[in-house]
C-alpha cells in the first residue's frame, strides 16, 4: 500500500473524531451496551460501515484477550481513517471512563461511600438491563440469518449460563462448529444480505494494508516499546519492589490472559488483588465494580480503582495521592495499550482472510455465539440487579446460578421496566435513557426507597 493511500480518510476525520467522542459518552452497560452504541452510530445512523463488515470485525475481537468493545472501536476506527482513526477511536472510547472513575476513586478514598454515588447506581444498573436487551435484539436481528446461527447463539447462552463452560471454550467451539458446517453445508453458513440500511461507504474503499513481516515487525516493536516504557520508568524511579512496579507488571500480564470478558477477568483480578497483594478488601472489590458500572467505558476499568487504592495505601516514598494517581494511570495504560497492538498487528491479516469462505464460516460461528454471550451477560446483570439473593444449582453437568424469587427487589424491577419502555417503546437514545434513569435513582435514594 502506498503512503498516500494509508493517509487517505474514508470519512472526514473531524467528523469521525466528533462521532467517536459522542460514542465515548454513551458507553455504559458493559460490552453489550457498548456494541449496541457503536452499531447504532456507525451501522444505522452514520451508515459508514455495513453490518457484515461490523460482524466480521467483532468476531475477531471476541477471540482476543482484553475488552472486546474497545478493540472493536479501534478496528472500526482503523477501517474508516487508518492508524490515526484507530488511535482516536480507542483513546476516546476509554478516556471518559478513566477520568470519571478516577474522580469517583478520589471521592471514595477521601469521603467514603456517598449517597450520590449510591443513587446513581440505583438508577443506572436497572437501565443497563434494558440496554443489554436492546443489544441482544439488535445484534441478533442482524447476525442470526438462519436456523444454524440461531442454534449456535442458543447453544452459547446455555453453555455459559447453565453448564458454566469457560468462555474461551465456547468461542473455540463456535468457531469449530461454524468451520465444520461451512465445509459440510456451506449454504447454512453463507452470509445473507443484512437487513437495514445499506452503508454509504463501500466495503471496497475501507482502509486496508497488505500484511507483511516488515510491517508486523515495526508494529510489534513500536507497540511493545510504548507498552513497556512507563513500567520501566516506574521501576527505575520508585524501585523494582515498589507497589507501582508490581502493579505495572501484574496488570501487563493480566492484559494478555484475560479471555472471556470483564467478569471472567475480574474473578482473576479479585483473587490476586485481595488475597495475594492485599491492595483492597473483598467488599471493596464489589464496590469498585459498582463504581465502574456507573461510568462509561469497559467494565475492566475497575482495575484502575484497584490500583488507586493499593498505591494510596502503600505509597512507598511518594505522597499517597500522587502514588494513587500514578498507579491508576499506569494500570489503565498497560491494560488498554495491548488492545491497539492486537488490532494494528492482526487487522490486515483478518481483512485478507475476509474472502476465504472457510474462515468466514468460522468467524460467522463466533458472531452467532456473540449473541448468546451478550444474552448471558444480560442474565448475569438481571440476577444481581433484580434479586438480593441467588443460589447455586449443581446437578450433574448443570452448574447454574438461579435467583431466590422471594428476594426480588421491586425498585430496580420497576426502574428496569421503565427503562425498557424508554428503549423499546419510545425509542429514546441511550444518553437520554441513562440520564432519566440516573435521576430516578437519585430521587428514589433521596426519599429512602433505594
Amino acid at each position: 500500500m502506498t503512503s498516500a493511500h494509508k493517509d487517505r480518510d474514508i470519512v472526514p476525520f473531524g467528523e469521525a473524531v466528533r462521532t467517536w467522542f459522542a460514542i465515548s459518552l454513551q458507553t455504559f452497560g458493559g460490552p453489550a451496551g457498548q456494541i449496541a452504541v457503536m452499531q447504532r452510530a456507525l451501522v444505522e445512523d452514520k451508515r459508514w460501515i455495513g453490518q457484515q463488515r461490523f460482524n466480521h470485525a467483532l468476531s475477531y475481537c471476541m477471540v482476543l484477550p482484553g475488552p472486546e468493545a474497545q478493540q472493536l472501536a479501534v478496528y472500526t476506527g482503523w477501517l474508516l481513517n487508518g492508524t490515526r482513526g484507530g488511535l482516536v477511536a480507542g483513546v476516546l472510547f476509554v478516556l471518559p471512563g478513566v477520568v470519571s472513575l478516577l474522580a469517583l476513586s478520589v471521592l471514595y478514598v477521601g469521603w467514603g461511600e456517598t449517597a450520590f454515588v449510591a443513587g446513581l447506581f440505583a438508577g443506572l444498573a436497572p437501565a443497563v438491563l434494558a440496554i443489554v436487551a436492546q443489544a441482544v435484539v439488535r445484534v441478533g436481528r442482524r447476525s442470526l440469518t438462519g436456523p444454524a446461527l440461531v442454534a449456535l447463539a442458543v447453544g452459547a447462552f446455555l453453555a455459559l449460563a447453565v453448564f458454566a463452560v469457560p468462555f474461551p471454550l465456547v468461542i473455540v467451539g463456535a468457531a469449530v462448529t461454524g468451520w465444520l458446517l461451512g465445509r459440510a453445508r456451506p449454504a447454512l453458513m453463507r452470509e445473507e444480505p443484512a437487513d437495514g440500511p445499506e452503508p454509504l461507504v463501500s466495503d471496497a474503499i475501507l482502509h486496508h494494508e497488505p500484511p507483511s513481516l516488515g510491517r508486523s515487525g515495526r508494529v510489534l516493536g513500536i507497540g511493545l516499546l510504548v507498552w513497556a516504557a512507563p513500567v520501566v520508568a516506574v521501576a527505575v524511579f520508585t524501585g523494582v519492589g515498589g507497589v507501582l512496579t508490581t502493579q505495572g507488571v501484574y496488570f501487563s500480564g493480566m492484559a494478555l490472559v484475560t479471555f472471556g470478558g470483564a467478569y471472567a477477568a475480574l474473578s482473576y483480578v479479585a483473587q490476586a488483588a485481595v488475597q495475594t497483594y492485599g491492595w483492597l478488601g473483598p467488599q471493596e472489590m464489589v464496590r469498585g465494580l459498582a463504581l465502574a458500572e456507573t461510568t462509561p467505558g469497559p467494565l475492566i476499568m475497575v482495575v484502575q480503582f484497584v490500583a488507586f487504592l493499593g498505591a494510596y495505601r502503600d505509597p512507598g516514598g511518594l505522597d499517597p495521592w500522587a502514588a494513587a494517581l500514578l498507579g491508576a494511570l499506569l494500570t489503565s495504560w498497560v491494560t488498554f495499550v495491548p488492545c491497539f497492538l492486537f488490532i494494528f498487528l492482526g487487522a490486515p491479516y483478518v481483512e485478507r482472510l475476509r474472502g476465504n469462505a472457510t474462515i468466514a464460516a468460522a468467524l460467522g460461528g463466533i458472531t452467532a455465539a456473540v449473541v448468546g454471550v451478550i444474552a448471558n451477560l444480560g442474565f448475569y446483570f438481571a440476577l444481581h440487579t433484580l434479586f438480593a439473593e441467588t443460589f447455586p444449582l449443581s446437578w450433574g453437568p448443570v452448574q447454574a446460578t438461579l435467583p431466590d424469587l422471594s428476594s426480588v427487589r421491586y425498585l430496580p424491577l420497576g426502574l428496569a421496566a421503565l427503562a425498557a419502555v424508554m428503549v423499546f417503546r419510545l425509542n429514546w437514545g441511550i444518553p437520554r435513557v441513562l440520564l432519566v434513569s440516573a435521576g430516578l435513582g437519585l430521587a428514589a435514594t433521596a426519599v429512602g426507597l433505594g
